[in-house]
């Protein structure tokens, strides 16, 4: 159904007007059926077959139209000249200026359509080239029926671009498809800030970043005391030089980067964590225990070479001053480097736009150097494993200050039971990959002084204060703690054991007999087993554990029990966390396993 070959010169319509200029042909759509003509300017378009004419039936017309006045020929030649070609001519005068502007007031008249006579040399100036100004004046015919005025004319060449109608369009849909990102970003931006605030807001993290570290060295000068009542407060301060020792700083830098070192040798298996909100998995590697053994292995050839342990127990206070300095420069440095970090890999908890909340907090979730996960490395080796050491040091000094060949029964099963709970970690090293503190929480002061001062120093507090205030115990004493210790273990270790299970596959065979609650994410609520007996036993569990701790160091003072009380405290706070959290999460399927779980952490309790 094609009417013109590519090359051919016939008369093309401008878009939006009647009126027809001289054109060629350059190609066709076959698809679209648009023919993709160039005018004398170079300008190209795609015109509609109905919108193009051969110049013969132009032709024909043009004796019809020579009766028409030689003066309305120029006045109308004067007025339309091509859009698509350069304004050429002699200025105007103004007389002419007043005739034009007098022209427009009239109404409007009926005129012939302007017509570009074609030229001898059209294929030049196709090309190109130039044509002189005498052709083209020559080439105009009027031949229209109703002409519009200059004003509509100028406004149609305005709304009408003279770039092509497909770069025209391709632009638009550009411009269209960043205008949705750009929106779509913003909204998500705005979604993905922190709306409720924890821990007392700005003021209470602004608080807290004081009182954490004060409340440590608080409970560590108690311990010291001959009578660590609580009523002897406020504790004999130590001379601020007596708190900073260089070489004591170095020693804790060596012991931080030597677990460093053990990360990163490609010893254990890789596994991928959670997905994240974009869906990516991150790769941890799983060799914590061997830490622990090679850390053991150093010890040992410490030992061999006569280093005394108990250096730590003279520079405690030290040491925890060394270990508070090293978590504020980490918090600030997890702080500056969040601040580029993109919007995707900010934590759900610390994005709320106020400095001092998310510093504290973490503004980011998973910060990594390369494939170093500082938050994964800091959450179970420098702190637990220094923990044991600590827990290994107050032995040994208890030994040497007290003359004992053995360590005292309570110091045995202080080491003992915070070992086991140190060991079954790193052990289920894995589970960790499932907790809030590594899929929620993001990496900021709270977490570096938590994992870096306060698990090493204040969960050793028990052997600490054994060393300065020995207490004897008997032998069915001593077992009695055991079994209480053991079965506050089963219950930790066994509720943790099948929340991961059941989290990474729902369909292990092993977990069968368990009953859940589907939700509409996806994942379901146990309803059988222990998570069917409380909300949350695993807290029951620990809150077990840590009286077992407190109980060999006797009820002479509350200081031991600190840890307690501390943990009821903080498992509590968690729980009520956890309570909205899941509400938010899952909705009307939370209420339900709310009826059918009653209670939260103890049972006909709480």
């Amino acid at each position: 159904n094609r009417r013109f070959a590519d090359g051919e010169v016939v008369m093309g319509r401008w878009p939006g007007s009647v009126l027809y200029y001289e054109v060629q042909v350059t190609s066709y759509d076959d698809a679209s059926h648009l023919y993709t003509v160039k005018y004398k300017d170079g300008t190209e378009l795609a015109l509609k077959a109905s919108d193009i004419r051969s110049q013969s039936s132009f032709k024909n017309r043009k004796s019809q139209s020579s009766s028409s006045s030689p003066s309305r020929r120029s006045s109308s030649r004067s007025r339309s000249r091509s859009p698509g070609r350069p304004a050429k001519g002699r200025r105007r005068s103004s007389s002419q200026s007043r005739e034009r502007k007098d022209d427009k007031k009239k109404t409007i008249q009926e005129t012939g359509l302007v017509l570009m006579k074609p030229s001898e040399n059209n294929t030049k100036s196709y090309n190109g080239e130039p044509e002189s100004t005498e052709k083209n004046d020559a080439s105009c015919i009027t031949l229209e029926q109703k002409l519009k005025s200059d004003l509509e004319l100028e406004r149609m060449h305005d709304h009408y671009s003279l770039r092509p109608r497909k770069e025209e369009k391709k632009k638009e849909e550009i411009y269209s498809e960043k205008k949705i990102f750009e929106t779509v970003k913003i909204i998500e931006k705005a979604s993905s800030k922190t709306k409720e605030l924890e821990f007392g807001g700005r003021i209470g993290t602004f608080a807290l970043i004081f009182f954490m570290p004060a409340t440590v060295f608080y409970l560590l000068l108690m311990c010291k005391q001959d009578d660590p009542s609580l009523m002897n407060f406020p504790p004999p301060l130590p001379a601020l030089e007596s708190l900073w020792e260089t070489r004591v700083f170095g020693v804790y830098l060596l012991w931080f980067f030597l677990q460093a070192l053990f990360y990163l040798l490609p010893i254990g298996k890789v596994v991928e964590g959670l997905p994240l909100s974009s869906g990516k998995k991150l790769q941890y590697r799983i060799n914590g225990f061997h830490a622990f053994v090679l850390t053991a292995a150093v010890l040992g050839a410490l030992s061999y070479f006569q280093f005394e342990l108990h250096y730590l127990y003279d520079h405690f206070m030290q040491f925890a001053v060394s270990a508070a300095a090293f978590s504020m420069g980490l918090s600030i440095y997890l702080y500056i480097r969040s601040l580029k970090a993109p919007e995707e890999e900010l934590a759900p908890s610390g994005n709320s736009g106020h400095f001092i909340y998310d510093f504290f907090t973490g503004h980011e979730l998973n910060p990594r150097i390369g494939s170093f996960d500082l938050k994964y490395f800091c959450e179970l080796r420098p702190g637990l494993i220094g923990w044991v050491v600590i827990n290994l040091a107050m032995l040994l000094a208890e030994m040497k200050i007290h003359n004992l060949s053995m360590p005292s029964l309570a110091m045995v099963l202080v080491n003992s039971f915070q070992l086991l709970y140190v060991v079954d970690a790193l052990w289920n090293e894995e589970a960790i990959l499932t907790t809030m503190d590594i899929t929620h929480d993001g990496f900021g002061f709270m977490l570096a002084f938590g994992d870096l001062v306060w698990v090493p120093f204040v969960y050793s507090l028990q052997a600490f204060y054994l060393v300065g205030h020995p207490t004897p115990i008997s032998w069915p004493v001593a077992a009695a703690i055991t079994l209480l210790n053991c079965f506050g273990y089963f219950i930790f270790r066994s509720a943790n054991s099948q929340k991961n299970k059941f989290r990474r596959n729902p369909a292990d065979p092993s977990l069968a007999y368990l009953k859940f609650i589907p939700t509409a994410t996806g994942k379901g609520l146990l309803v059988t087993g222990w998570w069917g007996f409380v909300r949350h036993p695993n807290y029951l569990g620990d809150i077990i554990m840590a009286l077992a701790w407190s109980l060999p160091c006797g009820f002479n003072h509350i200081l031991p029990y600190f840890y307690v009380i501390y943990f009821i405290c903080l498992l509590v706070h968690r729980e009520a966390r956890d309570e909205h959290h899941c509400k938010q999460k899952y909705g009307l399927a939370w209420e339900r396993y709310c009826q059918r779980v009653p209670y939260r952490i103890f049972p006909y309790i709480y």
